[in-house]
């Protein structure tokens, strides 16, 4: 609980647009009691400046973070693409203890904050230890990232991962060995994480049946159903289509390509988030869209893999609804992610402000603006907006700062994505916590200092 208060910005970006002088009134559980456009600002407490709605983060594999920038060198084969970095990042893994996972978690959680995250979707499939057993209590792993998660203050959204199979009619490689539960453990976990959100207000739990590849259709649509028995709404994720390869391999082993296939078995719906999903014809585009499921879009992972590009121009003009994450972690924040999307996007189709729209054409208003209402959707977290009964989760532009000197409106998001200066995010709400306060986390030199000790022993 907070003290009902009163924020006031000069600019803030609202579900109908940029307003001049807004007042943001607070309610003691962090949602937001009242908003009014054009008002003094009297006795309410100033922000530094132009204020947007928080954006969630709508994939993360956290324990990735602290391989960024280990897997760049260029192998002997020069063979060298997403096949070849999941050995890397299977051997990374290998190693890792619970005490790890949380320390990297933490750390990342506060670069996602300051990037302008306010919340985070944890894909979550490290679950076993490192020979492939159930830790003494196999929810083990899973209350380490919400551990980190409260260190940083960041909302969560986490969703165990049903792991089984080792690619299309293949069992499970040793690399994959931590990621394997029985499929009603992994219920059982999100059991205890359902018990653990009664009391938390910023955990949200859903499921993560991991893809195609490691599922089969039949196990993939009893949990599922499983899932949703106690709770219709649960987010579910997956990943799909990410790779070329992928795509042939499961027409190969079922005559269906990946996103038709779960198409056709799976009553897909909005709270569903297809990640990646980059590889789709023409009528999956079309009918992925029309189910109001998520595209899970992680564009400097993408490119840093060389997994391709997503067809933003066909899913937009199907109505296709998308958000953000960072996966890997070779990028953490919000910005990077959407200037990736609409450059690629540029370079694809040979043209600018891509993410416009005739509705709004300032393309960074409008990237931000959808990403931050869909990525909110498919976390099932109570924010997106800043509007009236949403979570009060902020992030406030240091108004000060020379690029932003004399810009107002939509000029004020071009400049934050394409004008990309780390400084230019002040201050980071969480449910009307400030949670960054002038770039700078509160624990974060204890943070920070745990990871660096993380890191100096396992890369002995």
């Amino acid at each position: 609980m907070i003290d009902g208060t009163t924020l006031h910005a000069p600019w803030a970006l609202l579900p109908d647009g940029w307003a001049r002088d807004v007042a943001v009134a607070i309610a003691p559980d962090g949602t937001i009691a009242s908003i009014h456009a054009g008002v003094r600002r009297g006795g309410a407490t100033p922000l530094a400046g132009p204020v947007l709605p928080g954006m969630t983060n709508l994939h993360s594999h956290a324990f990735q973070y602290a391989m960024a920038g280990l897997a760049e060198t260029r192998s002997p084969s020069g063979e060298d693409h997403f096949w070849s970095w999941r050995e890397t990042m299977y051997r990374f893994l290998a190693h890792l203890t619970p005490d790890d996972v949380e320390a990297i978690a933490a750390q990342l959680y506060v670069a996602l904050l300051k990037g302008g995250f306010t919340s985070v979707v944890e894909f979550h499939y490290l679950q076993a230890d490192p020979a492939g057993a159930p830790y003494a209590d196999p929810a083990e792993m899973a209350w380490r990232i919400l551990a980190a998660a409260r260190q940083a203050g960041i909302a969560r959204t986490i969703l165990p991962s049903l792991y089984r199979h080792g690619g299309f009619g293949r069992p499970p490689g040793e690399g994959q060995r931590r990621f394997l539960l029985p499929a009603q453990a992994v219920l059982d976990v999100i059991a205890a994480l359902r018990r653990e959100a009664a009391s938390d207000p910023l955990l949200r739990v859903g499921a993560a049946p991991h893809s195609l590849r490691a599922v089969t259709v039949q196990e993939l649509g009893a949990f599922a159903a499983a899932v949703r028995r106690d709770d219709p709404l649960t987010p579910l994720h997956i990943h799909a289509a990410e790779q070329p390869r992928e795509v042939e391999e499961c027409l190969a082993a079922t005559g269906q390509r990946p996103v038709e296939r779960l198409l056709a078995h799976l009553p897909l719906d909005r709270r569903w988030c297809v990640v990646h999903a980059t590889h789709m014809d023409a009528a999956e585009t079309e009918a992925l869209a029309a189910t109001g499921a998520v595209a899970g879009l992680c564009p400097t992972t993408e490119g840093n893999l060389g997994d391709g590009i997503f067809p933003f121009l066909a899913w937009r003009a199907a109505g296709g609804a998308f958000g953000i994450g960072t996966d890997s972690h070779v990028g953490t924040d919000a910005v990077g992610e959407l200037r990736m999307l609409d450059y690629a996007q540029r370079l694809t189709h040979l043209r600018r402000a891509v993410g416009a729209s005739e509705a709004e054409p300032s393309t960074g208003t409008a990237l931000w603006q959808h990403a931050a209402a869909s990525g909110a959707q498919a976390a099932a977290q109570p924010a997106g907006a800043i509007a009236p009964g949403c979570r009060a989760d902020l992030v406030v532009l240091d108004g000060a700062h020379p690029l932003l000197a004399g810009r107002g409106g939509g000029t004020i998001a071009d400049t934050l994505v394409f004008a990309p200066a780390p400084a230019l995010v002040h201050d980071v709400y969480v449910a009307g916590r400030r949670v960054i306060a002038a770039g700078r986390h509160g624990a974060e030199d204890a943070i920070a200092a745990r990871f660096a000790a993380t890191l100096r022993r396992l890369l002995a």
